[in-house]
Order: C-alpha cells, then structure tokens, then sequence
C-alpha cells in the first residue's frame, strides 16, 4: 500500500518537474504569459475549413444546426440521434458547435463542458449516429511573482496573475496576513500554479501548488499537499496554513476604528466604550464567517442595525457583525455556517454615518480585541505522511527557486 502510494507520488512528482522544467527551457520567459497556440495542439476548431457556431440567446440546436447548413430533416434526425447520449435540448449559451468535413462527410461536435463533447456522424446508411468524446485537457505550470508597490490586485495584474489565482492566494495565507491592514509598499509574493485548458485554449480550472509570501520582513510559504482527508495547504514545516478563525471577515478593506475602552460616537455625540472593530468598504462587499459555526441571532438590532450572531463550534467564542445592508440568500436563525461562507454584505444600517462592517469577537460572551486574538492551527500533516510530505515540500520550493527572474513590465 505505502509503495504504491509512494511510486504514485514520485510520478506525479516527476511529472510535475518535468512540466516547469519545459516552461523554463522553452521560449517564452517564466513570467509571461504564453499565447494558447504556441502549446495547443491542433483540434477541431483549429482545422481550415470548419464552421463554428456559438450558442447565442434564443438559440435551439434546430436553428445552430440550420446555420451550420442542415437542411431542417437533417437538424431533426440528429437532435433524434443525441437524445440518449446527450439531450441537445440541454445546450448552454456561450458553448459551441463545430462542423467538420472528411472527404465529404460531415461531423458535428458539441462541446458539453470541459471534459466531454458530442461528436455526430451519419453512418454508411446515411442515419446520424451519436457517441461522446473525452476533451483533451492541456496543463501548463506558470510561475509569477512581484512586489507590491500600489496594491495587491494592481501589482498582481500587472505580473500576468489572474484575477481567480489572486484570489486563492489572498484565501491561502488570510489566516496569517490580514489584506486589510497588514499590507505594506515593498511586500511581496511568488507563486507557482497549474492552469488546464481545454481543447479550445479556454481555462477550466487552476490550482496553486505551492507559494511565498512576504509581509513585513516575514516569509509565510505554502505548500499544496493532499493527505488521506483531503487538500489542504502547509508550511515547509507541515503546519496547516488552516486557523480557526480568519484574520478578517471582510477581505479588502481598511479599518475605520478600533478596539477602545471610549470613543466619541459619531452619530450620538458622546463618549463611550467601541468593543469592536469598524472596517470601512463599499457597500454591498461580502462579509465573511471567521470560523464554523450557527447563527444565533439574525435581525434588526437597534443601532447595530441588520446584525448577525455567530456562536462558534467551540462553545466559548462568538462574533458580531452589524451594519449589514443585506444578508445573504438563506440566512436564518439556527443556520450553521462554514468559515469563509458569506454571510451579509456591507452596509450602513442603524447608526452608522458610512457604509462599513462593526465586528465584534466575544469570549464567553465578553467583548476582546480582535486584532489581538491568537488563532490556533488546524491539524498538521499526519505523522505517517510527514516523509513525503517533506520530499514534495522540498521539490516544490526548488521548481519554484528556478524561476528567478523577476516580473517586469513598461
């Protein structure tokens, strides 16, 4: 069992060097982003000659296939034809049709989703026959870093790091770096992530395997490693990335005012204690669960306005966010929700004068700082895959150290 596990791992592992080693010999430097066609190979839609017709709104297969020059018994006999192999009732808009000739013959491909497509063909007697076809799916493994001289999703952009990668490497390291009030001019990152593409050059999906992050001085790294329980992500040390409680619940922002024992209320005129913590954003930004948990209270709470309470799973702890300009779809008392599960959206409502997020984090019912809580990690890599885990936490690190040129732009 472990030796299979091991070879396994070892192929992957390969495989994976293999691929970064590919992106650094070829022509293209690692940060830029490679042209689909220069790694694509040649497909359906790629042959002179075909004609290609996207789904449009309104659209029925009868009237794509009529476009695509089917005479209308034609349409008829092969949406016939796909009904038990794939209804072509079920098209979606923005998919496509290809129609293909050999030799005089027609095929028509249909393309499902990222993994599969309808391939029709009329057989020797002249009747449309239907089968489905695996997509090739093409994988290449890209490496970016950058500084952060304006903002993360500036500098990131300007690297050649898409939006969805920001994202999941802003979700990777939101238990240690708070992206509302950590940040600072001269941070920095790199990342090295796999993106799969489809037969026709479109991504239909990305992960990151392995990343750094540098805030303040401070290196946090991340490694993707899947154990027995799933994927999580870990220090080189095997600690997950994974805490309890995320820094913040809302994730671009900045903080308006903090924990105090007073404070002059800006809408009442007087001074008293803010047991919470203000974020400032726009209105309508989500507002996220720090943890796991179940709503205790959900409604209009007085000055708080539209209010949600969380009690967390440990019994001890709870949190407080107010001001909502709207909860989200399915909120309810006695709900349980997951940490990182949106919850609200920012707002202004009660006493507040601008749109923003009141937070607050109670133990045992009493208010304390949340800027100040310690978090604790969630479970480490299992004793018995730490070797392995070790071996791939090494190798990661030093495909993504290959990659040393750093991201420039005009």
């Amino acid at each position: 069992m472990y030796f299979k596990a091991g070879v396994v791992f070892l192929a992957s592992l390969a495989l994976l060097t293999l691929l970064v080693l590919a992106a650094i010999q070829g022509n293209a430097k690692p940060n830029q982003v490679v042209e689909h066609e220069e790694w694509l190979e040649a497909d359906v839609n790629k042959v002179s000659g075909d004609l290609v017709e996207k789904v449009k709104p309104g659209d029925t297969a009868g009237l794509i296939l009529r476009r695509l020059g089917f005479s209308a018994p034609q349409a008829a006999n092969m949406i016939d034809a796909a009904k038990q192999i794939y209804p072509l009732k079920n098209i979606h808009i923005g998919h496509s049709f290809t129609r293909q000739e050999d030799k005089g013959t027609p095929a028509v491909y249909y393309q499902i989703d990222a993994d599969k497509k309808l391939l029709l063909t009329p057989n020797m007697q002249g009747k449309w026959e239907a089968e489905t076809l695996e997509r090739k799916v093409n994988t290449r493994v890209n490496v970016i870093e950058a500084s952060i001289e304006n903002s993360l999703f500036l500098d990131a952009a300007r690297a050649g790091l898409a939006d969805n990668v920001i994202l999941k490497l802003v979700d990777m390291f939101a238990w240690d770096i708070d992206f509302a009030r950590d940040l600072r001019k001269g941070d920095s990152f790199k990342v090295m992530f796999e993106e799969n593409f489809d037969d026709e050059g479109k991504q239909v999906g990305y992960k990151i395997l392995a990343a750094t992050f540098t805030n303040r001085g401070h290196v946090y790294s991340g490694i993707r490693y899947e154990t027995k329980s799933g994927v999580e992500y870990y220090d080189a040390e095997g600690r997950n990335l994974r805490k309890t409680y995320l820094k913040s619940p809302v994730k671009y922002s900045r903080i308006s005012s903090r924990f105090r024992s007073s404070r002059k209320h800006p809408v009442l005129g007087y001074t008293r204690a803010h047991r919470g913590v203000d974020y400032a954003a726009k209105t309508g930004t989500p507002i996220r669960a720090i943890g796991d948990g179940k709503i205790v209270y959900k409604g209009w709470k007085g000055g708080y306005g539209r209010f949600i309470e969380v009690r967390h799973n440990n019994g001890i702890h709870s949190t407080a966010y107010a001001h909502m300009s709207r909860y989200a779809r399915g909120m309810k008392r006695n709900k349980y929700v997951t940490q990182g599960q949106i919850i609200g959206y920012v707002g202004m409502s009660g006493l507040a004068t601008g749109p923003h997020l009141h937070f607050e984090f109670r133990s045992r019912g009493r208010a304390v700082n949340p800027l100040k809580v310690k978090h604790k990690p969630a479970k480490p890599v299992p004793k018995d895959e730490i070797s392995a885990f070790r071996l791939q936490a090494k190798e990661m690190m030093r495909l993504m150290s290959l990659f040393d040129q750093p991201s420039s732009w005009g």
